[in-house]
């Protein structure tokens, strides 16, 4: 079964390197969270302080990464305690 085509809300293309970007309309946002609280994710490498942590996505457009971003922490960590949760309501902040 193949993926409905995204609706594109705003398009770019680079007139120098013809790269666009699209920017997609998505119904929900779909996030990982730990006991029904937020998290942040990191990878690292335990010896050597280079290159420095990088932080994964924990949200996302699409269900299904979440579902599995979830499934393997929760192999990784021995727990069932990741869960995804769907973020519809949103609320506007200003810096």
């Amino acid at each position: 079964m193949s993926r409905n085509k995204p609706e594109v809300i705003l398009d770019y293309t680079d007139p120098v390197t013809y790269k666009s970007v699209q920017v997609l309309k998505a119904e929900f946002t779909y996030a990982v969270y730990y006991q029904g609280n937020p998290i942040n994710l990191r990878n690292l490498h335990s010896l050597i302080s280079y290159p420095g942590p990088k932080y994964r996505k924990i949200a996302f457009a699409s269900e299904g990464f979440a579902f599995n971003l979830a499934a393997k922490l929760n192999i990784l960590f021995k727990t069932d305690q990741f869960e995804v949760y769907r973020l519809d309501k949103p609320v506007l902040i200003s810096r």
